[in-house]
Formats: structure tokens, sequence, C-alpha cells
């Protein structure tokens, strides 16, 4: 990869939670949300992190951007290490950084209308002026696909579809380079995600941005990403160009994710793989290859040693020991 076209690249990225018992409170092991996990984000693509629930995809979205603070790696943001900034340089930072959130209840201020949630951004970062504040509202709410007068109304008002939008417009209000998606449809209605994907498509275009899109459907991952990382218990299992991760998957997790995507031909046969037992703990995962436990191809080694994250060719790079012989 062109290392002049990359926007992002993170190394070794670890987020670790203590879990804490007995009488005071000592830490008794480590809850491994983010475990070594390293990929890099080229201007203006979309790269798509997909994976079962408690995968850790949401965590190092927000490792990324110090919503929480990363435990080991780091983090290049335009070649500025994030992981290392003052608390002052990292707000300063957060004008090219920002997150649409998977929850657009949750996200939005109940107390607050619309044109202060987008506006708050504004202020923070410097724009003292009141009018322009207000214009540059009301300009955005346009962008994607609200009324101006909207900018009076309470989050409350809106149905589920548009209060996301809102969060997309606060994302965008000041103009960042790279957005961290957080499963920004997984809330919504099936007709209305397609809606928000295709507005996300037309505001990469139209801004050139650069996003990191986090999901666990894969059909919508497809529709919107340029690559896919594949996660599984805290790292990247697999990495690769969309078609090729679709028409060519290696690791056996992911084919056994691609085998349960539905498909709307009913002629269409397709062997469904069925994975025997639960996802591990975090907190106490398997030794060697974290999947082992599961998977329906494993040899010895699998048990005794983690397989190395290789390219196999064509920048398609997997994490399993029946390539890495």
């Amino acid at each position: 990869m062109n290392q002049a076209q990359e926007l992002l690249k993170v190394n070794h990225l670890k987020k670790y939670y203590p879990v804490r018992g007995g009488v005071i409170s000592t830490t008794q092991a480590y809850v491994k949300a983010v475990d070594d996990v390293s990929f890099s984000v080229r201007k203006g693509e979309t790269l798509g992190l997909v994976g079962e629930s408690g995968c850790g995809k949401s965590t190092t979205g927000r490792s990324i951007l110090r919503l929480v603070e990363p435990t080991e790696g780091e983090v290049l943001f335009d070649g500025v290490d994030v992981t290392r900034l003052s608390k002052e340089n990292l707000r300063k930072l957060r004008r090219d950084m920002q997150m649409i959130f998977q929850d657009p209840y949750a996200s939005l201020n109940p107390r607050h209308t619309v044109e202060k949630i987008l506006s708050e951004p504004l202020k923070v970062h410097g724009v003292s002026s009141r009018k322009e504040r207000q214009e540059r509202v009301e300009k955005m709410l346009e962008v994607v696909g609200l009324n101006r007068s909207h900018a009076k109304r309470y989050p409350h008002e809106f149905s589920g579809g548009q209060r996301q939008r809102i969060g997309i417009a606060r994302a965008l209000m000041l103009n960042p380079k790279l957005i961290v998606a957080d499963e920004p449809v997984s809330a919504l209605d099936v007709s209305i995600q397609s809606q928000v994907l295709n507005l996300l498509q037309d505001l990469q275009e139209q801004f050139q941005l650069t996003y990191l899109f986090i999901a666990h459907d894969l059909s919508v991952v497809r529709h919107i990403s340029d690559r896919i990382g594949v996660m599984y218990l805290g790292r990247i299992i697999e990495l690769a160009d969309r078609d090729e991760l679709f028409e060519n998957p290696m690791h056996p997790y992911t084919q056994a994710l691609l085998s349960a995507v539905p498909v709307a031909d009913p002629d269409f046969k397709r062997e469904q793989i069925i994975l025997q037992g639960d996802v591990p703990s975090p907190a106490n995962p398997p030794g060697g290859c974290a999947f082992h436990t599961r998977c329906p191809h494993v040899m010895d080694i699998c048990k005794e040693a983690r397989p190395d994250f290789k390219d196999e060719g064509n920048e398609h790079f997997v994490s399993c020991h029946l390539y890495n012989r």
C-alpha cells in the first residue's frame, strides 16, 4: 500500500479492562476487548469492520478517537500519533476526526434544540458569531435532507432516521477528514437504512470524507465499503478488498459468516456453515489462535501458536495456520 495515501494507521492497538474482585477490589484479570489490532485506512476510502457482537469493533473505533484511552499501541492520523497528544492538542485534532454513534436516541441531548446540538461543536472550536453558527446549522440540515425549520425542534419530535441524520450533520459541522461510523444504521428500519447509507455515500463524495464503518451486517458493509476487515475476539483475522473477500473468503470464521448471509434468489442453494460452541470470554481467551475452539479445521498448532497476519496475495491478509505452513 502507498503510505502517502494513508490517512489513518493503527499499529498494535490494545484496550484491556481490569476485572476487579476481593475485599480490597484488586485486579483479578483483564477483559481483552481489543487485542493487538493493526490496519490502515486510505484517504477517501471506506474500511468496513465486521464481526459478532462483543468482538471489539466499537471499542476499536472509540480507542482510535480516544473516547476511551487505549492500553497500548499507536494511532497515526495524518502522521500524528493521537495516543501521545495532550488534551489541548487532541481537542484541536478532533475537528478532523468525528464519530457517528449507533443509537440515534441516546446520542442527542433531549433538552437541547437541534440548533444548539449542531452549533455546540462550532462554539467549542472557536466560531464565535451566532449568526454564522445559525447559517451553518441551517445549511447542514439541508445537506443531510432535513429542513431549515427543523433547527428549532427537539430530538423527541423526530423519527429514528431523522435523528440519525441530525447525528450525521453534527459529525460534519467541522468539516472532518475522518468519520468513525459505529453501526449507524443498525437501529433503523431496513427501508430507512438504505436511505442513510446512500446519504453517507453522497456525503463522502461531496466532502472527500474517509470512513471507518463499523457494523455486524455483512450486506450493509458490502454495499458501502471498499475494503473489509473481519474481527474475532478482539483481533482482526482477515482483511481484503470487498469483492475479493466475498468471492474468496480464506479464514474459516469469515467463511461461516458469509454462509449465513441471506440471498434474494430462492433457487440459489448454499451450504450454511454452523459453528459449534459459544464465543469464548475475552477475559479468558484461548491460547494460540483464538478461533480454534470453534474451528472445523483445527490442528494441533492452532492450540499452541497464534498465526501470523500475512498477505496471501492481492493485499488479502489472513491470520490462519491453514495458510501459514
